[in-house]
């Protein structure tokens, strides 16, 4: 691999009422009362080459890039001040909306990645790139139904397109790096290799917390759980996201993982009567939400349940708790060391479109196209990885202890504020 540079160059184009109007969101208002620089790049339309799998209705490719198309809201009110440059599309199904918005709102599309990115000349004709490997048909893995996206794939094109024009631009990728560890590793190592600027994760770091309030950061924390629901896979791998973004603040930062057990039916309770797990503490975390840990043994849905219980390194006790049958929600608890109090939070999302959680995420793309500086870290998303593909396979092997050398991963946590951090300001219902 060669070494290439950044040296993407904003250029500051006449700003439109529409634009105007769109650059005003509350993120990019704190940024710039904050800093100068920032306050001259509000002048600025970020220009986007897409990537996705596959753009319908509700999709990930339709509540991302939608967002830039058709605003916040995607009511063609205030938005980013990032436009799609290019785009490319894996699938085409029947209910494709990719080719009416690219006719709607004037952008091409390519049949292929280095083209969108170059908009098929020699040179970058982006800021920025945003991948989205979710939905579409795409086969899942025989033995632990882990859903075979190509994000991989996508990143690679885009650093091969990166490596041919010698330059690179800051990269986005929504969700885990890759339904495995080796591909997501890789995906990192060549970032770092190359220099790639390089974000990924779930929306809900970035959605709605209540209470509205900050773990301080150097926390002392004995154990921290998560409850979710959904996939183990697709959904589980939000609630490590939820849980990393409260782990990651302990004293002395994030340190790594040593091992993983992934517990299921029966094993779920033999755990819990071996201390593996805190009824308490679920219950802490399912409270915030108004659901209980009543009739718990009864109510569980245990054929699409299973706790995945993480030893950190620093001695930290994880459990992620995905609980079909008992909640709804994204929830996480976590008890201090020495005073034993609980700090407990809901995540809470905009379940109906257009989906808001992610215009808080969107805002946090457009600061790090703008600053080259991730709002949450990527080495939050590498470690998610690999806790979410041992899990995976230790659902196999219910109840045996996996050792993850691999994830002896350090880092420091995001300082990018939460959804209400500042204020309230959860969506009233589109009518």
């Amino acid at each position: 691999m060669t070494a290439v540079t950044n040296e993407a160059k904003l250029t500051v184009a006449p700003v439109s009422r529409r634009q105007a109007l769109r650059s005003l969101s509350v993120a990019a208002l704190a940024v710039a009362a904050s800093s100068p620089v920032a306050l001259a790049n509000r002048q600025r339309t970020i220009r986007v080459a897409g990537v996705g799998t596959v753009y319908k209705q509700n999709s990930h490719c339709d509540v991302i890039f939608g967002k830039l198309l058709e605003g916040w809201r995607q009511n063609n009110g205030p938005g980013p001040n990032m436009e799609i440059a290019g785009l490319y599309m894996d699938q085409f199904p029947d209910d494709d909306m990719a080719r009416e918005l690219a006719k709607q709102y004037d952008f091409p599309i390519f049949d292929s990645v280095r083209e969108a990115l170059t908009l098929g000349t020699d040179k970058l004709q982006c800021d920025g790139v945003i991948s989205v490997g979710e939905h579409g048909e795409y086969p899942y893995t025989p033995d632990t139904n882990q859903h075979k996206y190509p994000r991989r794939r996508f990143f690679d094109e885009i650093a091969d397109t990166f490596e041919s024009v010698n330059a690179v631009r800051p990269v986005f990728n929504d969700k885990h790096l890759s339904y495995n560890w080796a591909d997501g590793y890789a995906m990192y190592r060549r970032a770092k290799i190359l220099k790639i600027p390089f974000m990924a994760g779930s929306s809900l770091p970035f959605a709605w917390r209540y209470p509205s309030k900050v773990l301080p950061r150097g926390s002392q924390i004995s154990s921290i759980m998560a409850c979710g629901y959904g996939g183990l896979e697709s959904y589980g791998f939000h609630a490590l996201e939820v849980m990393q973004s409260l782990a990651e603040r302990r004293r002395g930062g994030e340190t790594g993982i040593k091992s993983i057990t992934t517990v299921s039916g029966d094993e779920i309770w033999k755990a819990e009567q071996a201390g593996r797990w805190s009824r308490r503490l679920m219950a802490q975390a399912l409270a915030t939400t108004g659901e209980t840990v009543d009739d718990l043994e009864n109510r569980l849905h245990s054929k699409h349940s299973a706790l995945y219980l993480i030893d950190y390194i620093d001695g930290t006790d994880g459990v992620l708790a995905m609980l079909d049958g008992i909640t709804s929600e994204f929830t996480v608890a976590a008890e201090m060391t020495d005073s034993h109090d609980i700090f407990a939070q809901w995540y809470r999302l905009e379940m109906t479109a257009p989906f808001g959680h992610f215009a808080k995420l969107v805002a946090g793309i457009e600061q790090f196209f703008r600053t080259n500086s991730a709002t949450a870290p990527i080495e939050r998303t590498l470690l998610t990885t690999g806790i979410l593909d041992r899990a995976m396979h230790g659902y196999l092997q219910n109840g045996k202890r996996l050792a993850t050398p691999e994830l002896a991963i350090r880092y420091r946590h995001s300082k990018w504020p939460f959804a209400n951090q500042f204020e309230e300001n959860f969506p009233t219902p589109m009518p």
